[in-house]
């Protein structure tokens, strides 16, 4: 069991426990307990109220946040001929063929999302299935599309991954903790509107369970749910 510090607790003790918090409370409560000596993720969790195990009720999908997620991400392209051109000219940091696929089986490791074109998977899926695991170029993920370049600068540009585990919680950064309160909000608001959007049709009761903000090396604030159905409306 992790053992958090003194300093951890000192900082639990902003946080009134008994609140559920508004998400501009939450946000700005996370500002001011996120300290760090380096520019903390702040990270969302909500746990649906899914049935993972229903096949009807996997959530997942992408979306692409308005300020990006602050983070460089350093992106391997799979793709030849005009599409590796393609997909340099948008900004991959790596692109190439077989070179790449002999360079990750070795162990090289020093990327953070795998894209390509559909054309290069069957010689990515017979070598590098298991070694890439979820960062297997996926449709679903929004990392294989015969428009990589177009790919790309959505994923520079901020585009990152939602999936519900098998408890049903979808954790994901909505920013750092240097953005200003509003970019997080925005942030967090496009999130919110792209899981209430992505709702299984067969999923009844409450779709949002409990919601919770934290920085990297923080303690975690707890959301109103119901407050996220307002965020979607002011959005709108």
């Amino acid at each position: 069991m992790k053992k958090h510090s003194k300093r951890f607790f000192s900082l639990k003790e902003k946080i009134e426990q008994q609140k559920d918090y508004l998400p501009a409370e939450a946000i700005k409560m996370v500002k001011e307990v996120a300290s760090a000596k380096f520019d903390e993720t702040v990270e969302l969790s909500i746990r649906l109220g899914i049935d993972p195990k229903r096949s009807d009720q996997v959530v997942r999908g992408t979306v692409v946040l308005p300020h990006g997620t602050g983070k460089k991400v350093r992106i391997l392209a799979f793709a030849k001929g005009a599409k590796a051109k393609e997909a340099q000219e948008a900004g991959a940091d790596w692109v190439g063929e077989q070179e790449y696929i002999d360079k990750v089986k070795e162990g090289w490791n020093e990327f953070d999302v795998v894209v390509a074109t559909p054309d290069m998977m069957g010689a990515i899926g017979k070598t590098l299935g298991r070694i890439l695991g979820p960062r297997m170029p996926n449709p679903k993920a929004g990392t294989l599309s015969m428009n990589i370049g177009d790919l790309i600068k959505e994923i520079k540009a901020g585009k990152v991954q939602y999936k519900a585990d098998k408890y049903g919680i979808i954790n994901m950064p909505i920013g750092k903790v240097s953005f200003g309160e509003e970019k997080l909000y925005e942030n967090m608001a496009v999130v919110v509107d792209a899981i209430l959007k992505a709702k299984p049709a067969s999923a009844k009761g409450q779709y949002f369970k409990s919601v919770y903000l934290s920085p990297t090396m923080g303690p975690s604030i707890k959301v109103n749910s119901n407050s996220l159905y307002l965020m979607t409306e002011s959005k709108a």
